[in-house]
Formats: C-alpha cells, sequence, structure tokens
C-alpha cells in the first residue's frame, strides 16, 4: 500500500501561480504510475498529469503548456508546478500512485482556488 498526503494547495487570482507537493510512503517501488488527478464540484474526477516508470509525462490538453509534473525519487515525493492559473483550474487537488495489485491509490487532496 503507498501512503500520499498532498499540500500547496490554497487561493490565487487568476494568472498567479501555485505549486503542489505529494509525500509518499510505503510501497512506493511498486508503483507503476505517479499522477495528479483534480475534481471540481458537480464533475468528476480528471487526470490532469502523470508519470510512468519510464519517466515519459502526459498532460491534460487543458494544462499542458501551464503545469509541470516532476518528482523526486530519492525523496519519494512530487510536485506540480502551477502557472498561469485560471478560474476553471479551481478544484480539489489529488495525488495518485497506480500498481498492479492496488489500482489507483489517492490521496486526501488539496483545495486550489483561482478567484477571477
Amino acid at each position: 500500500q503507498v501512503h500520499l498526503v498532498e499540500s500547496g494547495g490554497g487561493t490565487v487570482q487568476a494568472g498567479g501561480s501555485l505549486s503542489l507537493s505529494c509525500s509518499a510512503s510505503g510501497e512506493t517501488s511498486t508503483v507503476d504510475t505517479w499522477a495528479w488527478y483534480r475534481q471540481a464540484p458537480g464533475l468528476r474526477r480528471e487526470l490532469v498529469a502523470s508519470s510512468g516508470q519510464n519517466d515519459n509525462k502526459y498532460y491534460a490538453d487543458s494544462v499542458r503548456g501551464r503545469f509541470t509534473f516532476s518528482r523526486d525519487t530519492a525523496k519519494s515525493t512530487l510536485h506540480l508546478q502551477m502557472n498561469n492559473l485560471k478560474p476553471e483550474d479551481t478544484a480539489v487537488y489529488y495525488c495518485a500512485a497506480e500498481t498492479t495489485y492496488a489500482g489507483i491509490e489517492f490521496g486526501r487532496g488539496t483545495q486550489v482556488t483561482v478567484s477571477s
């Protein structure tokens, strides 16, 4: 099992930046894919960015060019740098780890609010 704890959320004006972090512990060596998801009120959870074992990055079209996903393997920490934030980026952001045996595990999330 992998335990994930997000931090760094908050409120920012449109055009601003925020940096999210995720501390991972437990069986991190078994993780196939690391990811960030988000869920806005009334909407389903959506994939924002992900990184597989080859470290290739995937970004949703809505964030590509504005968000950057990075991993500090030695510290088992994930980061999501979010620039040029828009009101539609407002959501709860979740760190996620996918393993073959447990599927996708999520942290408890951190709120990001972008005001216009």
